[in-house]
C-alpha cells in the first residue's frame, strides 16, 4: 500500500464518520479532532474503521501518534511494513 492510497483511505473514513465535512476542509497536518470539530467518539470510529480496512489496531497509548492525517499515514505505513 502506498502513502497516497493510505491517505485516501483515511480521508474516506473521516468523510464517512463526519459526512457534513467536505474533503477540501481536511488539513492533513492539523489535529483531526480540533480542526474538524469532531468528538472523541467519532475519532474512535475513524480508528475502528481503519482497523477494519488495514487490520491494524491503534492502542489508546498511541492516540497522540495518530492525531493528524499525516501522522496516521506514517503510523499505519510503519506497521504495515512490519507485518
Amino acid at each position: 500500500m502506498t502513502q497516497e492510497e493510505l491517505k485516501s483511505i483515511i480521508i474516506e473514513e473521516i468523510l464517512e464518520v463526519a459526512p457534513d465535512i467536505e474533503d477540501d476542509e481536511i488539513e492533513v497536518n492539523e489535529n483531526i479532532q480540533r480542526s474538524l470539530e469532531i468528538d472523541s467518539f467519532d475519532f474512535l470510529k475513524i480508528l475502528t474503521a481503519m482497523y477494519e480496512r488495514v487490520g491494524i489496531e491503534v492502542p489508546e497509548k498511541d492516540y497522540s501518534k495518530v492525531d493528524t492525517v499525516e501522522h496516521m499515514v506514517e503510523y499505519f505505513l510503519k506497521l504495515i511494513k512490519i507485518q
